[in-house]
C-alpha cells in the first residue's frame, strides 16, 4: 500500500520543474552535465536574508537572475498573510515575470525547540500555510520539525517525529481538500534522511513528502548524494547548496559553499536526481562562509546518536577525506559590515545560479 501511495504521490507532485528526465551520457565524459530535458531552477530567499527584502523585491531579483522559481521559506517577506487577493496578485506578478512562487515556514512540531506560537498552535500554523500556498499557487507548503537539540529532548528525535506525525494526520483532510502537499525538511541536524523517510511514511506519503536540503545532510553525518538516494523519491521541494568537507583535529569540519565550490560530487548528484525526482525544481539556498566542526572524535558528540553511527556514515567520512581545510569568510576591513554581508550573499547565489545553468544544464530559461 505504501508503495502505491508513493507512486500516486510522485505522479501528482509538480514542483514547477516537470520535464527534467534524462542525462546525455556523452556529456559526462566531456566534463559537463547535460540534461536532455530541463528542470526549473530558482533560489530560496534565505540565500539573501541580509537584504531584508519583501516578496516583490524577491520576485524582482528572481527575474533578474533568470530564475524559474522563487522559494519563500518564511512568512517575513509577506506584507499580508491570510489575504487571498494580495497573495494572488503577487503570484500573478511573479508569473508575468516567468517566476513561480513556492512557499514555506517553520516548525509544526509543538514540542520542538524551534516551535513558535507566532501563528497560533501547530495546527493553526499548518492550516495558515496551506491557505497561503493555495492562494500563491504553490503546490506544496514546506515546514520543519526542529534542530539538532531535539535529538537530546525527552524521548529523543523519535518522540518529536511522533508529535509531528500527529499534527500532520489531524490535518490531512484539510491539506488534501486544498490540494496542497506538505514538504518536511531535514533541518539543522534534526533528522537523518532515514528518519525523515519514517516520518513521511507514518504521516502518509500520499500528501507528505520532503523538502530535501543537501547542506543540512552534512550535519546529520551524510554524504549529500546518499541523502538524495534516500529522500529523492519523496522530494517535492528542495533547498540545495554545495559543501566543502575535510578531516580536522576533533573530527570533521564543514563549510557550506556556492554551487561548484565544495567537494560534493555534483555531477553524480544531479545524474541521480534526474532518476529519482525528475519533476522537482532545484532551489538553491546558499548559506556560505562559516566553518562548523562536527567533533566525531569526542564521546559527548554521540549522545544525540544513541544507536551509534547512522546509515551511510562511511560515505560521509570518505567524502571528508577528499577535502582540504578552508578559512571562514570575513568582511574586508574598512567596509561597512552590513553591506559587505549583503554583497557576499548576492555574489554566492548569483555564482550558484550561473554554475547550475552553465555546468549542470539546469533551468528552463
Amino acid at each position: 500500500m505504501q508503495t502505491n501511495n508513493r507512486r500516486r504521490f510522485l505522479k501528482s507532485t509538480v514542483g514547477a520543474g516537470a520535464g527534467f528526465a534524462l542525462i546525455d551520457p556523452s556529456s559526462m565524459a566531456q566534463g559537463k552535465l547535460k540534461i536532455k530535458k530541463k528542470v526549473a531552477l530558482g533560489y530560496d530567499n534565505f540565500a539573501v536574508r541580509a537584504m531584508g527584502w519583501k516578496a516583490q523585491e524577491l520576485i524582482d531579483y528572481a527575474a533578474k537572475l533568470k530564475c524559474d522559481t522563487l522559494f519563500i521559506t518564511d512568512f517575513g517577506p509577506f506584507e499580508k498573510l491570510d489575504d487571498r487577493d494580495y497573495l494572488q496578485d503577487l503570484s500573478k506578478n511573479a508569473a508575468d515575470r516567468g517566476v513561480k512562487i513556492l512557499l514555506g515556514s517553520w516548525s509544526i512540531c509543538p514540542t520542538a525547540r524551534r516551535f513558535k506560537k507566532d501563528w497560533g498552535s501547530a495546527d493553526e500554523h499548518l492550516k495558515l500555510g496551506v491557505r497561503m500556498a493555495k492562494s500563491l499557487g504553490s503546490p506544496a507548503f514546506r515546514v520543519i520539525l526542529g534542530d539538532s537539540g531535539d535529538r537530546l529532548s525527552d524521548g529523543g528525535i523519535e518522540a518529536r517525529i511522533a508529535d509531528t506525525v500527529k499534527v500532520l494526520k489531524r490535518n490531512k483532510n484539510y491539506c488534501v481538500d486544498h490540494g496542497i502537499k506538505i514538504a518536511v525538511e531535514n533541518h539543522a541536524g534534526d533528522m537523518h534522511s532515514t528518519e525523515l523517510v519514517k516520518l513521511i511514511e507514518e504521516a502518509g506519503s500520499d500528501f507528505v513528502g520532503a523538502n530535501m536540503d543537501s547542506g543540512n545532510a552534512i550535519w546529520t553525518l551524510e554524504d549529500p548524494v546518499e541523502n538524495l538516494r534516500n529522500l529523492g523519491q519523496y522530494a517535492i521541494t528542495t533547498s540545495l547548496r554545495d559543501t566543502a568537507l575535510w578531516e580536522s583535529a576533533n573530527g570533521v569540519t564543514a563549510q557550506w559553499t556556492a554551487m561548484g565550490e565544495g567537494n560534493v560530487d555534483l555531477k553524480s548528484y544531479f545524474a541521480l536526481y534526474a532518476k529519482l525526482c525528475p519533476d522537482t525544481a532545484v532551489n538553491i539556498e546558499t548559506i556560505s562562509g562559516f566553518n562548523r566542526e562536527l567533533r566525531t572524535k569526542d564521546k559527548e558528540f554521540w549522545k544525540p546518536w544513541p544507536k551509534g553511527e547512522p546509515i551511510g556514515y562511511d560515505k560521509f567520512i570518505a567524502l571528508a577525506k577528499k577535502g582540504k581545510p578552508r578559512k571562514s569568510w570575513e568582511a574586508p576591513n574598512g567596509i561597512d559590515k552590513k553591506k559587505a554581508n549583503q554583497d557576499y550573499q548576492k555574489g554566492e547565489i548569483a555564482r550558484s545560479i550561473r554554475y547550475c545553468k552553465e555546468k549542470l544544464g539546469l533551468g528552463l530559461k
